[in-house]
């Protein structure tokens, strides 16, 4: 059985590291937001320093990163938004010797596509560590946090073959460099052999506070989320890189679909016109009446957004779905 669970652990911690470009993976921890703020967490030295946290990043990473650094006495700096994406210039004149390390999400929570690789740029030239929060099925096609540049690679595990679960319970990811890997909070499962040349699973390292000294160990998470992340090995060995890549690739072409039919329509107009994945944000009149109109014909609806609504499509939707649900659009707008 003990087995049986490290290897379970040890094959999750090899995709991860697969699909991000990273070397190394931990056995998971809670969820999606906790991996960021555990990452801005073992970016810090002993002495308190500064976060930059994209302000594009998802409201819910933001306010628990902003509660990690509360925690150990860091400060959070929120980077500026222009046009749906972090803002360059701002971060530039942000990012300092004082800064510890810089958080983005890619895409962003408005579904944009942000320049990844210049923001490292930006993030490695003042010597911060650089974080990067990744949705797990547009690796599928995308370049890996590695590629980009990132330290470190975290996100939610949630699209890996987890159903909705009224919320929960989910997995966060966090896989990094050799460089970095003792920094790595939870635990690492390893590959090794027995007293008889068998291969063998173990626990390899536990930068836990159980295991080392309370100043030295860098975070308090003592359990990972084994079953989910049994789940989403089991989905990753299943899909394969070709079934991963063909997830992403329908999802970014059916939310594209949605958003040029959405646009066909008189009153709704895309809010950014950068490129984005799976989810865009568009202006919306008479907003309640359509969102209710919609989950009257049991669909789900953009999430309201002070900028608009922000609409998602995945790879399980279909063609005739998205038309029904634009044909309700036009129909409420159209009275």
């Amino acid at each position: 059985m003990s087995q049986g669970v490290l290897q379970s652990i040890f094959e999750y911690q090899t995709m991860i590291c697969q699909i991000t470009g990273m070397d190394v993976s931990n056995a998971s921890v809670y969820d999606g937001a906790t991996a960021a703020a555990e990452a801005a967490a073992m970016c810090r030295d002993r002495k308190p320093k500064v976060t930059l946290v994209s302000g594009a990043a998802h409201p819910d990473v933001i306010n628990t990163i902003r509660t990690y650094c509360y925690g150990t006495g860091d400060e959070m700096k929120v980077i500026p938004v222009k046009d749906g994406k972090t803002d360059l210039e701002a971060l530039k004149g942000m990012a300092d010797a004082g800064t510890a390390s810089v958080y983005i999400q890619q895409p962003n929570f408005y579904g944009q596509f942000e320049d990844a690789e210049a923001i490292g740029e930006i993030a490695h030239a003042a010597g911060a560590m650089y974080v990067m929060g990744v949705n797990p099925i547009s690796l599928g096609i995308v370049k890996t946090p590695r590629d980009c540049g990132a330290d470190v690679a975290v996100g939610e595990g949630q699209p890996l073959g987890m159903p909705i679960g009224f919320g929960g319970p989910y997995l966060g990811f966090m896989a990094t460099t050799t460089k970095h890997m003792r920094k790595l909070p939870g635990r690492i499962v390893g590959e090794t052999v027995d007293s008889k040349g068998a291969r063998c699973y173990v626990l390899s390292l536990q930068a836990r506070e159980q295991h080392i000294r309370r100043e030295k160990a860098s975070s308090n998470i003592c359990s990972n989320e084994a079953l989910c992340a049994l789940t989403a090995a089991v989905y990753l060995a299943t899909m394969g890189p070709a079934g991963l890549a063909e997830a992403a690739r329908q999802s970014m072409a059916k939310a594209h679909y949605l958003a040029e039919a959405l646009t066909q329509i008189p009153g709704v107009e895309l809010v950014f016109g950068g490129a984005f994945f799976n989810e865009f944000v568009t202006t919306l009149p008479q907003q309640e009446e359509v969102l209710a109109a919609l989950a009257d014909a049991g669909i789900l609806g953009g999430l309201p957004l002070k900028e608009g609504v922000l609409w998602c499509a995945t790879e399980k939707v279909g063609k005739a779905e998205l038309d029904r649900a634009c044909a309700i659009v036009k129909e409420v707008l159209g009275k």
